[in-house]
């Protein structure tokens, strides 16, 4: 049984539209004009007129964490904390509300101190101790490069002035020569380690809540990195994962990003669940196996994203690496051989020059073109002319988070300076030098998973309130973001041939928008949404209106 779609302004390609579609077996057989499409009507099918609604490709976002974008929605809003003391009060009431979930200790995220109205600083272990002192809490900032835990937490670890640091990272020692409770980097994750892992029930009920969220929003796909980053138990959660799509619960495809710490971990990853990749995820399935997914550096909030020059307002610092470069190259290298491509946190311009060596190290001789692995940098933010020009040399994809501008524009002159600041997030520049290489996502929670908000800030380089705007030169148009974050995210993921398009053959993944949004300013697209939102012909949202 088909069904068809007609009466609609559907999106094909840079200002080229269709009136209709049909649908079957998931997939689009006919796309044009309404008399096209209601031609093949036959007995028993379906027609919806769409009184002139937009349709276009489902939204996919190129980097994300869902689980975390579940667990942040189900936890205290620390996002929205203005204060320490409102933050501490917001988790008081948590603990009260959640005796039993909160028994083995309270972990959330969200804070960020250059929001808060008072004082702009991390908070410590003494902050944290006003929120309990009997059981142990973690707190991480909303980028999940510094984290703030308490006394108990401290104590549960073992931790003294004594102690050795982590590789890659530290816990930061206070005035009174005891640990304050701020960990950095590599030092983020030790302490997860201390807290009773979350039952089976309780991570379906995060991805649940955020694929709901997602779907909301026309988004159908996603590449999402949870393991490594808000799971550490890689093993467990993958046979998790796999049960849920097996059972027919997912509604969106979901491509995993996944985090190994360390090369004994990517091996046995590579003989495991990689080298059994088709048989444990069939080609029918919604969830699929993506890449190795590493950090070369940290955030600019957490003065940890890897400069080349010093921070302007932290001269003794340049950023902390994840690993040293040796090290990362032996990832890559290993991804390499393994035919894995390799995608890699990088912010500062130091950590994005050293990922374009690393990567360029993998290539072998007669690749053509280059980067045949379609390895990737994530974020991508701060940039100069020469350096994008090399990431488009070697044919490197690029995720951006177009989302970051609303809280970045107001630190990052004063913390890399105006000069290249003026080069950085080049969104439009980077498109023009590599066409069809630049995806977009929003690495929720970081940001939520609006991808409407997300096109605006591309489109328009303004703040959230419309009052200030951050280089304008590299806005683009609304069919660069709209391909961005469909047929180029699709090329991340190697699907360019079967997804990101409304295109005869291709997978029936679409959205129905309330708004036109080619038509309209884009302070209209910011606060437009789904009224329907499609995976493989199936509805998996409607808004009720």
């Amino acid at each position: 049984m088909k069904k068809i779609y007609y009466n609609a302004k559907v999106y094909l390609e840079r200002e080229k539209f269709a009136e209709g579609f049909a649908v079957e077996n998931g997939r689009f057989i006919k796309v044009g004009a309404n008399e096209e499409v209601l031609i093949m009507e036959e007995e028993g099918d379906e027609t919806v007129d769409c009184a002139g609604k937009t349709i276009i490709p489902g939204f996919n976002d190129s980097h994300m964490h869902l689980l975390g974008m579940g667990e942040y929605l189900c936890k205290p809003a620390l996002g929205e904390a203005r204060s320490i003391d409102q933050m501490v009060e917001m988790c008081r009431k948590y603990i009260e509300e959640h005796p039993e979930e909160t028994r083995g200790g309270l972990h959330a995220c969200g804070w960020n101190q250059d929001l808060f109205e008072d004082e702009k600083r991390i908070p410590d272990r003494h902050d944290l101790d006003r929120i309990s002192t009997e059981i142990p809490v973690y707190l991480e900032r909303i980028c999940g490069h510094v984290c703030s835990g308490n006394t108990k937490l401290i104590e549960t670890m073992g931790l003294d002035e004594n102690s050795p640091q982590f590789e890659g990272g530290d816990f930061l020692i206070g005035e009174d020569g005891y640990p304050n409770g701020i960990f950095t980097e590599n030092a983020c994750n030790p302490p997860k380690d201390y807290f009773p892992p979350d039952d089976e029930d309780t991570v379906i009920r995060y991805l649940e809540t955020a694929v709901e969220h997602a779907v909301s929003f026309g988004i159908t796909s996603v590449q999402s990195n949870d393991i490594g980053t808000i799971v550490m138990d890689w093993r467990r959660y993958f046979k998790i994962l796999r049960d849920y799509y097996a059972g027919g619960r997912g509604k969106l495809r979901y491509r995993q990003q996944n985090c190994m710490l360390t090369l004994d971990d990517l091996e046995e990853y590579i003989e495991t669940e990689y080298r059994h990749r088709d048989e444990l995820y069939p080609e029918a399935s919604l969830i699929t196996l993506g890449p190795l997914k590493i950090y070369m550096d940290g955030s600019l909030g957490a003065r940890t994203a890897i400069l080349r020059e010093p921070y302007r307002d932290a001269p003794e610092a340049k950023g902390t690496p994840w690993a040293d470069r040796e090290t990362i190259q032996k990832f890559c290298d290993r991804a390499a051989e393994a035919g894995m491509q390799v995608v890699v946190h990088a912010i500062g311009d130091g950590a994005i020059e050293e990922m374009i060596d690393a990567y360029a190290n993998t290539y072998k001789d007669g690749d053509e073109p280059k980067n045949p692995l379609r390895h990737q940098l994530i974020h991508c933010q701060i940039t100069d002319r020469k350096l994008l020009e090399r990431i488009a040399e070697n044919n490197i994809l690029v995720s951006y988070q177009p989302c970051f501008l609303d809280y970045d524009m107001t630190v990052v002159e004063r913390l890399c300076g105006k000069e290249i600041s003026a080069t950085s997030y080049a969104f439009r520049t980077m498109d023009e030098l590599l066409p069809g290489y630049v995806s977009y996502g929003t690495d929720a929670p970081v940001e939520d998973c609006d991808p409407f908000a997300n096109i605006y800030y591309a489109m328009t380089r303004k703040n959230a309130a419309g009052t200030d705007v951050f280089y304008p030169e590299e806005c683009v148009d609304i069919y660069t973001a709209v391909d961005a974050y469909t047929i180029n995210s699709a090329f991340a993921e190697f699907c360019e041939d079967s997804k990101g398009r409304i295109k005869e053959g291709y997978l029936a993944d679409f959205a129905v928008l309330d708004t036109d949004i080619f038509s309209v300013p884009p302070e209209i697209i910011k606060t437009s949404r789904a009224l329907e939102t499609v995976v493989g012909g199936k509805t998996v949202y409607r808004h009720d209106e």
